[in-house]
């Protein structure tokens, strides 16, 4: 070799064609999920002041925004449901004409098979302590009687049309109870995202609003503590056991680690929830003029892709497919 530089690795960055041919990592529509939070007897959208763009919908919309993700090819829409009354049980998240179920049946009748239909499985939205399971006497989440409301909440799910079920509270054992409960109601086509390593986050602040939360103390005691890695493999490896279809971390951005780890760990399909507070943080930014907005979203979701998720849950996920579709 003569000369130097001899090897330019810029050759390959000279275009916006050569960086096309030589991408390593591929973001397309059909790889996001659309989270969507639909409020019982809401008359018009409801903005979320701490998420701009994202509203709690009234029926009407969601069967729009659903619709249009349709259109859209992202790969589905994940239901959340704000109820008008709670109580110490959740009972509104079994109930078949509770808001979660009603908003599953409206989805479903508009796409049919033509977008993935997901709910998410857990009380706290429903609770009228905001924990994700029910309480014992002492106030304690009690793991093995919140099991049992889990497995009907799944078979309730799915018996409204729900294609994909995504059990996210934590609690021990919910994977095989969903699934022996799902199999046993005439089911076993009905898909688990199992959230397998979701940590007790500061990065959810916004949802609570988005879910008018009643959270009352704090989730450590279920969700994973951040500074652990290791517990997530045993935490994803016990899922898998128990019949999960899907895996997902939760947040993404501050576990990229965790989702490598996820990705070179499993042979299963991988999701990562780009949460709410990644997503508030990136909208703050941009409203104030520091940083490219469309730039961010785009190199965000990006950076969760090469971190090894197949799928991503992201408030962004209709934008981002309308700016990849330019």
């Amino acid at each position: 070799m003569t000369g130097f530089p001899g090897v330019r690795p810029r050759r390959l960055r000279s275009s916006a064609a050569m960086r096309r041919l030589v991408s390593e990592t591929t973001l397309e529509p059909r790889q996001l999920i659309l989270p969507m939070f639909i409020r019982e007897g809401a008359r018009e959208p409801i903005a979320i002041s701490s998420m701009p763009g994202v509203y709690q919908h009234t029926r009407d919309t969601a069967r729009k925004a659903i619709a249009e993700a349709a259109q859209l090819g992202i790969g589905g829409v994940m239901l959340f449901g704000v109820p008008s009354s709670k109580d110490e049980v959740g009972s509104g998240a079994v109930d078949p004409d509770g808001i979660l179920n009603v908003a599953i049946r409206d989805a479903v009748s508009e796409v049919g098979d033509d977008l993935l239909v997901m709910s998410d499985l857990c009380l706290d939205e429903f609770t009228s302590h905001g924990h994700c399971g029910v309480l014992d006497s002492a106030g304690r989440v009690d793991n093995d009687a919140t099991l049992k409301i889990y497995a009907e909440m799944g078979v309730a799910q799915a018996s409204a049309g729900a294609h994909v079920v995504g059990p996210s509270g934590m609690m021990d054992g919910q994977v095989g109870a969903i699934r022996t409960a799902l199999d046993a109601a005439g089911h076993p086509d009905t898909v688990i995202l199992a959230y397998a390593a979701k940590y007790a986050s500061a990065f959810f602040g916004p949802f609570r609003e988005a879910v008018d939360s009643s959270l009352q103390g704090d989730r450590k005691t279920y969700q994973q503590d951040p500074a652990n890695a290791r517990e997530a493999l045993r935490e994803v490896d016990l899922d898998l056991e128990e019949g999960a279809d899907i895996v997902m971390v939760k947040p993404a951005l501050a576990y990229l680690d965790i989702i490598r780890h996820f990705r070179d760990h499993v042979n299963v399909p991988v999701a990562a929830y780009n949460v709410s507070g990644e997503y508030a943080m990136v909208e703050a930014a941009a409203a104030n003029g520091w940083i490219d907005r469309e730039r961010a979203i785009m190199e965000t979701l990006t950076s969760i892709r090469r971190a090894g998720a197949d799928t991503i849950l992201t408030y962004w996920a209709a934008e981002a497919a309308q700016l990849l579709h330019r």
